[in-house]
């Protein structure tokens, strides 16, 4: 397939540039896979579209304060978004004039720390930092890693927004952001219905925001990414597939987590990694309905719903989004396709 066939316009005034003013308060537009049919809803609400009985799979990955700025020993401002850590002083990164940056190259950043270039990847670089970037030093120096469509530096307000309530285990260099819409009350509801709520860890990193810059999807290789599925929720999760109770995943991440812990007979428990990629033609084993942002053109990720839905129904269900007015990416509205 090409990757124009997952192209679609939307006005730049439907691109959210903020969250909404109270967690919980975005629109929800629900898909029905099978007919196709779509309702309009609000977040706040979403218990009453899940069933009894139904896990509901959420990934708590906490989003670092990833983002550095300083400058290049060649001179010109450099950001660096630091991608995971590879040695106590070693992280791979991406950054911007990344091109001109190449083995040898310093950067200067806040508090006289310096980075040094040492081997150029082909969408990254590994940097030696001359200390150990601990949380503290990223606490005082570091920005929340917004997407590039968020046009606009970061506010104190988005380091509280641009991460979940139930965030944990800090390794994401972006927010799973299907998760920024559930506030402690939609949680409860969501358990007052009969809904299991449960949890699995995916750090967010090259896999799941890198674009596809080839013409045929096919030929585009993910980025590895590391995952843990508790024992619990593995227990939770095979429990009601043998039920056969839906299984819910809340994000992109969440999917790709539960797909790629499927050994062939049940999810399994533990720490992975994954490269999976999915569009249109695969097989889901585990998920039976999602919870999702609406995604950007051409990605991934609308790669991954559409093979969950039907490319041509979630382009339709984009279309009606963006005539209704509907916000978009990572602190836009969500859908819920069942």
């Amino acid at each position: 397939m090409l990757t124009t066939d997952f192209s679609f316009n939307v006005p730049d005034e439907l691109i959210a540039q903020e969250p909404t003013a109270e967690r919980g308060a975005s629109r929800l537009l629900v898909l029905d896979r099978t007919s196709g049919s779509l309702t309009h809803s609000k977040v706040a609400d979403i218990a009453s579209f899940v069933p009894a009985g139904a896990v509901m799979v959420f990934n708590d990955s906490r989003v670092r304060r990833a983002r550095l700025f300083g400058a290049s020993s060649g001179g010109g401002k450099v950001e660096v978004l630091l991608l995971r850590r590879e040695g106590p002083r070693l992280w791979a990164a991406m950054t911007t004039r990344m091109a001109k940056l190449k083995p040898g190259r310093r950067l200067d950043l806040p508090e006289g720390v310096t980075a040094d270039v040492i081997e150029a990847r082909a969408d990254e670089r590994l940097l030696s930092f001359s200390i150990e970037l601990d949380d503290e030093y990223l606490e005082r120096n570091g920005h929340p890693p917004l997407p590039p469509y968020i046009r606009r530096a970061s506010v104190p307000a988005d380091a509280e927004r641009y991460q979940t309530i139930y965030a944990r285990e800090q390794g994401s260099a972006a927010a799973p952001t299907a998760g920024l819409h559930f506030t402690t009350t939609i949680l409860d509801s969501l358990v007052a219905a009969g809904v299991e709520v449960r949890f699995v860890t995916l750090h967010v990193g090259l896999g799941t925001f890198l674009p596809v810059r080839s013409a045929s999807i096919e030929e585009h290789r993910m980025h590895v990414e590391h995952y843990t599925v508790p024992v619990q929720t593995a227990e939770a999760i095979n429990a009601a597939k043998a039920d056969k109770r839906p299984v819910i995943a809340v994000g992109t991440t969440s999917v790709r987590t539960l797909e790629s812990a499927w050994d062939g007979h049940c999810v399994a428990s533990g720490d992975g990694a994954t490269s999976i990629f999915i569009y249109p033609g695969y097989r889901f084993n585990v998920v039976d309905a999602m919870f999702t942002n609406f995604h950007t053109p051409e990605s991934t990720l609308l790669m991954l719903v559409s093979a969950f839905a039907g490319r041509e129904r979630i382009l339709a269900a984009y279309e009606e989004a963006v005539e209704q007015r509907y916000r978009f990416f990572s602190y836009g509205d969500a859908m819920f396709i069942r």
